[in-house]
């Protein structure tokens, strides 16, 4: 399925397409636009939060915080991982953590979650999956949604791989306190079409953003590509706030 008319068909991370190819702690798209200023990664002033359509897609944080931001990630970016709940095999500690404690949780953030997808023959389609998903717990079960999310990337291993199908998503599901399994995968079933078109549209509109990898935050006009340290964003936020 397209996902911007005029680009290609699929996003793929470059990590497909260079082996073993790592870039300041993010994965980046080979989409219609190429990675530039920045090499992909970094803060650069290409993206306004107002231009992004926050309506509507999950969210922690009080809706009347002065600051929203937006965070794009994929649920089989193992950078993503790192970024919210860190990751094993990738050094930099995870940020999101204290940017919720020191900015969601005294009411100065609200965090608005934008979830891009890509199919590929060799990743499958495990990142659609997840997206599918996350938008239906998002509205069978708002107040659980972050814990699932949490949970979700806790139990991320091999990118396109394990992890991440249909069938092991509902098994986790039935682990978490709060939801109902059975509920979620047939509101998934009756609901797909719509999911996977919203899915896409949300992809297509991360690349017209420039948003071209994950994670990516945008803070105002900032757009920060890359699972930094909690400092790097701490220091734009700080900014956005004043």
């Amino acid at each position: 399925m397209d996902t911007n008319t005029t680009g290609n068909k699929y996003f793929l991370p470059t990590a497909v397409i260079v082996a073993g190819l790592v870039i300041a702690g993010a994965v980046v798209w080979n989409g219609s636009r190429s990675p530039s200023g920045t090499g992909g990664t970094g803060t650069a002033p290409r993206a306004s939060i107002k231009d992004v359509k926050t309506e509507g897609e999950p969210f922690i944080g009080a809706a009347s915080a002065p600051v929203t931001i937006a965070f794009w990630s994929d649920f089989q970016c193992p950078y993503c991982k790192a970024f919210e709940v860190g990751h094993k095999d990738i050094p930099t500690p995870a940020a999101l953590p204290d940017i919720i404690k020191n900015y969601v949780d005294t009411g100065k953030v609200r965090i608005v979650f934008k979830d891009v997808v890509f199919l590929s023959p060799r990743m499958g389609t495990d990142s659609m999956t997840g997206a599918v998903y996350n938008q239906s717990v998002w509205k069978l079960y708002p107040d659980t949604y972050f814990a699932w999310r949490t949970a979700i990337f806790n139990a991320q291993d091999e990118e396109g791989g394990g992890f991440g199908n249909a069938a092991s998503i509902d098994k986790l599901n039935a682990t978490i306190p709060g939801l109902d399994a059975a509920k979620i995968a047939a509101d998934v079933s009756a609901n797909r079409a719509a999911y996977e078109k919203h899915a896409n549209d949300v992809t297509a509109e991360a690349q017209k953003l420039g948003v071209d990898a994950t994670p990516s935050i945008i803070v105002g006009d900032s757009l920060i590509k890359g699972a930094y340290p909690y400092a790097t964003f701490q220091a734009a936020l700080d900014a956005a706030l004043k």
